[in-house]
């Protein structure tokens, strides 16, 4: 603001923003040599409302620029020197002029400089000092000014931002580069303090968007300055230490493990070249979800029964099916937490290997040097294991040797690509394996999807719409005992009312009956009814039961099971 602050506190007295009694206060307990500080820091004012009666007496149009989104040719218009050197920002045109925002409407030095060296017609706009520097930052700053103004932003101090990250590389890393690694490494902390499975890094035309998904829902975050993505990209390609930083016309892929406090993490990373620059999605692998039972899972009493039933079994083969992102490996992981023990012997083969567990034989594909899922399965099955997990099961060969190898003594667990459990034999079928050893190889298909978890702390009772029983089928004898929940939002859970994620099951055993129908050819909707006469649930019901147990919502399991025929 302008020097005279004595000028600026009449002017605010005259239109009855502070009293004398205020000032007179604040000028007593004042710790700083500013008495508009004074009064801030009191709380009597903001800078809002110093900036719109300043506007107001001078003949300005006051603007939030806070919330404007500014285009590349809008920045175009000042020189960036010109910016950072007079605190102002370019609003755009209008009417032939260029429109300005400045933070002081009584600095009329710093508007004639400007109107001089600009050489054009130049119209000036009101806004706050701090907007103004936020803007800076935003769109020109250095990077250690944004990695300031995005701990501010998140909530983080500066001595549990980067120091509670760690990350190797191959390179040395120059100082300059130090506000890099801190940005970094403070989207990383923050990434997973908010429980995140994904962190996306996405060059736009006129931004650098960053949103992390959160109980399987993307969420934006605040935002680094666009000038500053290439830095970022290069910074994580450094840590991964396997991947090209010269390299940007083609998608990449590594790891990073780091360590979070005493936990250590492990990073899935992935590039690709987009028009605006190289995208980044970093998958968040924390090891202790390995360590989740059954239960965690979301399996209810009997149905975790039926399940632990069919993993306790010396062979066969027992599928997770499920589109992506619906919690597959999750729950194989969990499965092969559950059997690891001294006696078995456990093998893995995956594309890639997700998390590492102690005491089991987990090996990579790599089909660069012709280690595929087939010539792997061939060579694991001379290790006499006696449990194998495929990552996923995608081809006639795959299929064929996890049948042999199921037929010969083996508990296979893999996952494969279906909407329902009972698809999953037509989809064997299809991959060329004949129905007979479909039949003698299958003991259990398991489909699942993911709903989100009310907060256990501030979820609150509520009740059923109509709409809702009716797409449910829930009587309302069915309400009679249940624990109809609804969320509402705390510290616990960000506001957001939900608290991680649970599974909703379809479980389809195969007995004697249902071999005989796979022999025979039966369709999907033979085998769906009859295994619904086997008792088995579907995704809806197994959620109706989840929602009437106050563990999720209606609206969850209804978006979740939209292709849902029952």
């Amino acid at each position: 603001m302008a020097n005279n602050d004595d000028y600026i506190v009449e002017i605010l007295q005259d239109v009855g923003l502070v009293t004398r009694a205020q000032v007179e206060h604040a000028r007593a307990n004042m710790t700083t040599s500013s008495i508009l500080e004074a009064l801030m820091y009191e709380g009597i004012i903001g800078q809002e409302d110093i900036g719109r009666t300043l506007a107001a007496q001078n003949g300005m149009e006051y603007v939030d620029i806070g919330s404007m989104v500014l285009p590349p040719d809008t920045l175009a218009l000042l020189p960036v020197e010109d910016a950072e050197r007079y605190r102002v920002m370019p609003l755009g045109e209008r009417e032939g002029a260029l429109l300005i925002a400045v933070g002081d409407p009584m600095d009329m030095q710093t508007m004639d400089d400007l109107a001089y060296k600009l050489r054009r017609e130049v119209e000036f706009v009101c806004s706050t000092p701090d907007a103004i520097r936020k803007c800076l930052i935003k769109y020109y700053g250095s990077a250690d000014e944004a990695s300031s103004d995005l701990m501010r932003q998140m909530g983080v101090n500066d001595e549990t931002g980067p120091d509670s990250v760690g990350g190797g590389s191959r390179q040395e890393s120059k100082e300059g580069d130090a506000p890099i690694i801190k940005m970094v490494s403070l989207l990383l902390l923050e990434a997973y303090n908010s429980r995140a499975s994904d962190i996306h890094l996405e060059p736009l035309e006129a931004k650098f968007r960053v949103r992390f998904r959160i109980d399987g829902v993307l969420q934006e975050m605040p935002s680094p300055p666009k000038k500053l993505h290439s830095a970022m990209v290069s910074r994580i390609k450094i840590m991964s230490g396997s991947m090209s930083i010269a390299e940007k016309r083609l998608p990449q892929d590594g790891r990073i493990q780091v360590k979070m406090g005493q936990k250590s993490i492990d990073l899935r990373v992935s590039t690709i070249p987009t028009v605006h620059g190289e995208a980044v999605v970093m998958r968040i692998l924390d090891k202790t979800s390995l360590m989740l039972g059954l239960p965690d899972l979301g399996f209810l009493s009997d149905d975790q029964a039926k399940f632990e039933k069919q993993i306790n079994l010396p062979d066969g083969i027992i599928l997770v099916t499920g589109p992506t992102g619906s919690g597959k490996t999750t729950t194989l992981y969990g499965c092969l937490n559950y059997m690891n023990r001294p006696d078995r012997k456990l093998i893995t083969v995956e594309d890639p290997v997700e998390y590492q567990m102690s005491g089991i034989n987990q090996v990579p594909v790599n089909v660069d040097i012709g280690m595929t899922f087939p010539a792997a399965l061939r060579s694991i099955l001379r290790q006499a294991p006696n449990i194998i997990m495929i990552g996923e099961i995608r081809d006639y060969e795959t299929a064929s040797i996890a049948t042999n190898a199921s037929l010969t003594g083996h508990l296979v667990l893999s996952t494969l690509h279906t909407n329902d459990a009972p698809s999953a034999v037509a989809r064997l079928v299809d991959i060329g394996i004949k129905p007979f050893l479909v039949s003698s190889s299958v003991r259990a298909i398991v489909a699942q999807r993911l709903v989100r978890r009310l907060c256990p702390k501030c979820k609150a009772p509520s009740e059923l719409t109509e709409y809702e029983m009716h797409v449910l089928h829930i009587e309302a004898g069915q309400l009679a005992q249940s624990h109809i929940m609804r969320p509402v939002g705390c510290e616990l859970c960000r506001g957001k009312g939900f608290k991680g994620r649970l599974g909703i099951f379809e479980i389809f055993v195969v007995d004697d009956a249902v071999r005989s129908m796979i022999n025979n050819n039966a369709s999907t909707i033979a085998l769906r009814q009859r295994a619904r006469e086997l008792g088995m649930r579907s995704l809806r019901e197994d959620g109706v039961r989840k929602v009437l147990a106050g563990m999720t919502t209606a609206d969850e399991v209804i978006s979740t099971t939209m292709t849902d025929l029952d």
